[in-house]
């Protein structure tokens, strides 16, 4: 049998040393006494097996692929996005323009407005609703409907409700819009607008009277409003860029934590769309605003002509997860079905 004898340790508890027939001592499991309670570990609950969650589950794919390594932070460039976050953001809205009319000289309103305001770096996002109406780009409110099916290049996806049609489509100036993008909203009575035959364009020609005017290294981005797939909601976003960077790609920098980026590359035109729409808002006619502190997205303007439009942004088909609505999917896989039985 086995033999037990006291020990006391520093700190005064008396441990148990439990010794075996064969003279061997055993260490201490935990206190005994009354202070058996503490320094013991505590054991798990038990789970029903049906219900426990193993560790490995082989029959599912993995979930993540390989991941790439950390990089050492002493061996790092300093990122625009690090350079970026010493420099303060801001965005204030025009205000003062008036109502615009169809050959209306935009550039020239737009100046008289920013008087004194702009600064070398700034950024001017402008609702394509006045470059529309100074470009004569209204017909009238009766011919909506053919309107959008003018500018219609492909149908995305089409739902019937008690108040009517609606159409997703991808429209000429290869934007994926409700309605083509033709809108009713702060359109004088009896017309609708239509987007600007080519929002680039139109962006090229404000960004060159404006630096003309002022001298200064500027931005233009055209914005517009739009739904999302996944999100509720619309925001702004950029239909139309000159002047600017609309995307930042930041693959083969690394984040905070060291780790290389592998395909990041941010939609700052959009970014920048939304931000200026929420100071130019949808109601409280300011239809201009200037985003300040994102100087280094702007280039010379010697090299603004060359510079890459907002049609960038456009995501191209065959890597368009969204390219027909869930019924139109269906369809068009139901046919291809019932071609390929046949061809059988």
């Amino acid at each position: 049998m086995a033999e037990r004898r006291h020990e006391v340790s520093e700190g005064g508890h008396p441990l148990t040393l439990r010794v075996r027939a064969d003279r061997q001592a055993r260490a201490p499991r935990g206190l005994r006494g009354p202070h058996d309670h503490l320094g013991r570990p505590r054991r798990a609950p038990k789970v029903h097996s049906e219900v426990r969650r193993p560790r490995l589950r082989p029959h599912l794919p993995a979930q993540r692929g390989p991941q790439p390594e950390a990089v050492d932070r002493r061996l790092r460039r300093a990122g625009a996005a690090e350079a970026r976050s010493l420099v303060p953001l801001s965005v204030f809205a025009l205000t003062g323009l008036g109502e615009i009319a169809a050959g209306d000289d935009l550039a020239a309103l737009i100046a008289d407005a920013a008087a004194g305001l702009l600064q070398d770096g700034d950024i001017l996002a402008v609702t394509s609703k006045i470059v529309s109406k100074a470009e004569g780009r209204a017909v009238a409110a009766a011919d909506r409907e053919q309107a959008i099916t003018d500018e219609t290049v492909r149908v995305v996806a089409s739902r019937e409700y008690p108040g009517g049609v609606t159409r997703i489509v991808e429209n000429r100036q290869g934007l994926v819009m409700a309605a083509a993008g033709v809108d009713t909203s702060n359109a004088p009575d009896g017309v609708v607008l239509l987007l600007p035959v080519d929002p680039d364009a139109s962006a090229r020609s404000l960004l060159g009277a404006l630096v003309a005017a002022t001298g200064l290294r500027l931005g233009v981005v055209i914005t517009d409003t739009a739904g999302r797939p996944w999100r509720e909601g619309q925001t702004d976003i950029a239909i139309g860029a000159a002047g600017l960077l609309v995307l930042d790609d930041l693959r083969g920098q690394t984040d905070a934590s060291g780790r290389r980026l592998e395909v990041t590359v941010a939609a700052v035109g959009d970014e920048i769309a939304g931000a200026a729409d929420l100071v130019k808002g949808k109601t409280s006619g300011n239809p201009v605003a200037v985003v300040r502190g994102l100087g280094q997205l702007v280039v010379a303007p010697t090299d603004a002509a060359a510079s890459v439009g907002a049609r960038a942004l456009q995501r191209p088909s065959a890597t368009d997860m969204f390219r027909l609505g869930t019924a139109e999917a269906y369809a068009e896989g139901f046919a291809a079905g019932q071609t390929a039985g046949r061809a059988r």
